[in-house]
């Protein structure tokens, strides 16, 4: 198996084992699809795992069934049965938060999207999962909803050995700056630029 060279050493007083294994934030941007499915796709390495996976869904409606969170969830159910990989939980806003239960409407998303930042900030105080992905936590943040600089304080001093994975479009610099990876997707071509819509399969 192919493995990364660093193209440099710092000298932080770390162990190469001690620096390989650092917990990271990791932010999937830019303007073409593939952002969530990078980050479902590390999902799915560290389920293999055995990590705890929470994914948190921000702007898809909870009544929009994406093919990720069919197969994760049945990834859990076999780890309830088997004790293979690591649990999953799926959690998204739209109806409301699976933990609150509580009905919502298009006019409340930014009270329902502090709230499941509020909520993930508890879970990070917990160390509740081991990778997290806050898929388009860019968009909330980019439109005011939830605070940048809290998120990054969060992050920045979250405790023990979590991953977080953020997707969506115009990541905000400060959340850059504060993450240890960035991609940024960029089209080069697309079936919707000769009037092809979606297909299952490949958008959901």
């Amino acid at each position: 198996m192919p493995q990364g060279q660093p193209t440099a050493v710092p000298q932080d007083g770390l162990t190469t084992r001690q620096r390989r294994n650092r917990p990271l934030v990791i932010v999937h941007t830019g303007d073409m699809k593939g952002k969530s499915t990078a980050a479902f796709g590390l999902a799915l390495r560290g389920w293999n795992q055995g990590w705890n996976i929470g994914v948190f869904q921000f702007v898809k409606s909870a009544k929009w069934r994406v093919g990720e969170e069919g197969a994760f969830k049945a990834l859990g159910r076999l780890h309830e049965q088997t004790g293979e990989g690591g649990p999953v939980e799926w959690h998204k806003m739209g109806e409301g938060w699976s933990w609150s239960r509580k009905k919502g409407s298009e006019d409340d998303h930014a009270a329902a999207a502090a709230e499941g930042w509020r909520e993930i900030a508890a879970r990070i105080a917990d160390q509740r999962h081991g990778l997290y992905v806050l898929d388009e936590f860019t968009y909330p943040i980019h439109w005011g909803w939830v605070d940048v600089t809290e998120v990054v304080e969060v992050l920045t001093n979250r405790p023990g050995h979590q991953h977080v994975v953020i997707t969506g479009r115009h990541a905000h610099p400060a959340l850059i700056e504060a993450a240890d990876l960035v991609m940024e997707t960029a089209k080069v071509k697309h079936p919707m630029d000769a009037g092809q819509k979606g297909q299952r399969g490949i958008e959901w």
